[in-house]
């Protein structure tokens, strides 16, 4: 599995296209993306993440910058979404993180 980070906006998606030589459809059966809003609640993220880490490409947007929400349910959501993608990048066979719609290869 394909582990692509990076803020919102910056590209990814259309990176896993270039990885991955599709668009559209074929996209959408090939990669999952939006990750991070499915940690939110979840009471086994372990779990979580092996069954995301199936697809070929999985993409999660960073939320853990700038200013730390007040709501404690916000901070929560944003705490599992930080420990998916950890978990997620450990499997990740490559990780990479979209800046400005350039790639970095962490992994």
């Amino acid at each position: 599995m394909i582990f692509i980070t990076g803020p919102l906006y910056s590209g990814k998606k259309e990176y896993a296209c270039s990885l991955l030589n599709c668009a559209g459809e074929e996209l959408e059966r090939r990669a999952l993306w939006d990750v991070q809003d499915r940690a939110a609640g979840c009471d086994d993220l372990d779990a979580l993440a092996e069954e995301l880490a199936q697809y070929e490409v999985v993409i999660a947007t960073e939320v853990g910058g700038g200013v730390v929400p007040i709501d404690a349910g916000e901070r929560a959501a944003r705490e599992a979404a930080g420990r998916l993608s950890c978990l997620l990048a450990q499997k990740a066979e490559r990780v990479v993180r979209v800046f400005c719609g350039l790639p970095m290869v962490l992994k």
